[in-house]
């Protein structure tokens, strides 16, 4: 990225070479978000990493939007995994049964609201996120 370019100015290629995301693209995007609720759904709080990761591996190669969405999704995943680790560690003081269902609300909310954003063709940066994976 150059120096002076904004991170929301990054788009590179898109599958069709078009400045704006298609709808497969839009789809994918939608997927890295809501896919993590049913990784963390059906791996029992463990696998929201597993959607994000997977579609950045395959698609993010060919798209620079699915990889901008799945790189983010897979960042809040991580935030919200740590996030969570000290919530358990706290529940010995007993905050951390208050800041657990906070941490668990408040991630199913952004990342819905990510999901949204994707579909509709625009970046999304969750406002709490450790950015880990480039």
């Amino acid at each position: 990225m150059d120096p002076g370019q904004r991170e929301d100015q990054q788009f590179g290629q898109f599958i069709t070479g078009s400045p704006t995301a298609t709808t497969d693209e839009k789809t994918m995007g939608m997927l890295a978000h809501l896919g993590s609720i049913a990784g963390i759904v059906v791996g029992a709080g463990f696998l929201g990493w597993a959607v994000p990761l997977f579609l950045m591996l395959t698609k993010g190669k060919e798209s620079s939007f699915v990889r901008a969405h799945a790189v983010e999704s897979l960042n809040f995943q991580i935030t919200t995994f740590i996030a969570m680790a000290i919530s358990a560690v706290l529940m010995c003081a007993v905050i951390g049964f208050v800041l657990a269902p906070l941490v668990a609300i408040g991630s199913i909310i952004f990342t819905v609201i990510a999901g949204l954003k994707a579909n509709d063709g625009e970046l999304y940066r969750y406002p709490v996120n450790l950015r880990l994976v480039k």
